[in-house]
């Protein structure tokens, strides 16, 4: 019998009023006035990771490791992979190409300080990397990221990049820059999400195992990825949003944590710079069988 694929494990570490579905109803200057929640979700997880034997990646606001510096220590002194989401969850269409590097910039100095580790991974705030920001992969190029996991291939009312391939590719000629987008399933030659967040939250836990068992017999990683709010059902609750945003973000919330932990136990997981090195060897293989077949 073939090894298991092993997946991408990641979670998005931010505050549970950091999230796109408030940006319109929650000042960031009230941010620090607001009940913090972060540690104690993400010791949650932490636990759980252990409980299952799973390393994974923290992609972590720049924000929240200026604010927190000792849990993003511990999340490295677990043997999890501590890279960047961003400084404060702003996504990158709403800036230019400087704004954003030194975005980039000031977020990967806050994790590396807290965490000791080099910061090599990126996720766009809200998977904004798209059709709209063509020079945004060649900054993180230039910036020496190993790998970004930033592009969601399908269409969506608040992202989405519908062209972008559905598996691991280079954005950058010249550079070793990987891109891994996050996970979508096909029905019926339509891309649907499949990669977690609000969609493994809000549909059936069979739509979620299926969707991993088709990439990976494709003998592909699938790359998922949830927040910590997403496992707190008491957090603090927002009347003033619009009912579609209080529909994604609070709904099967208690449902959260026994169907992580579920796919935990029925899948292989790993840290997603891991899965880059391995993505970036059956990209080169791939890449280099394409002249051949061109020509044959």
């Amino acid at each position: 019998m073939s090894a298991p694929v092993i997946n991408g494990l990641s979670v998005d570490v931010e505050e549970w009023f950091q999230v796109g579905a408030f940006e319109k109803v929650i000042d960031r200057a009230a941010w620090d006035g607001l009940d913090s929640r972060v540690e104690r979700n993400v010791q949650t997880i932490l636990a759980m990771f252990a409980a299952a034997g799973a390393k994974g990646t923290f992609f972590t606001l720049g924000w929240v490791a200026q604010r927190h510096p000792t849990l993003v220590r511990a999340i490295a002194d677990a043997g999890h992979e501590v890279a960047s989401h961003g400084w404060d969850h702003q996504r990158v269409f709403t800036m230019d190409a400087a704004q954003f590097a030194a975005d980039l910039a000031r977020a990967r100095d806050a994790l590396e300080q807290a965490s000791g580790q080099a910061v090599t991974g990126y996720r766009a705030p809200s998977f904004s990397i798209d059709a709209r920001t063509p020079w945004a992969h060649e900054v993180l190029a230039q910036a020496g990221y190993a790998y970004s996991s930033s592009v969601a291939p399908i269409v969506h009312d608040h992202y989405g990049w519908r062209e972008a391939p559905r598996f691991a590719f280079r954005p950058v000629p010249g550079s070793a820059l990987l891109e891994i987008p996050v996970t979508t399933a096909e029905v019926a030659g339509r891309r649907m999400a499949a990669g977690g967040g609000g969609f493994f939250r809000l549909l059936p836990y069979g739509v979620s195992s299926w969707a991993v068992r088709q990439v990976n017999a494709a003998g592909r990683p699938a790359a998922f990825y949830f927040h910590p709010w997403e496992i707190d059902p008491d957090q603090p609750r927002r009347a003033d949003a619009p009912w579609r945003s209080r529909f994604r973000h609070y709904t099967n919330l208690s449902a959260m944590a026994g169907k992580l932990e579920r796919l935990l136990r029925d899948f292989s997981w790993g840290r997603m710079d891991a899965v880059a090195r391995a993505e970036a060897a059956w990209v080169a293989s791939r890449d280099a069988a394409l002249p051949a077949a061109a020509a044959a």
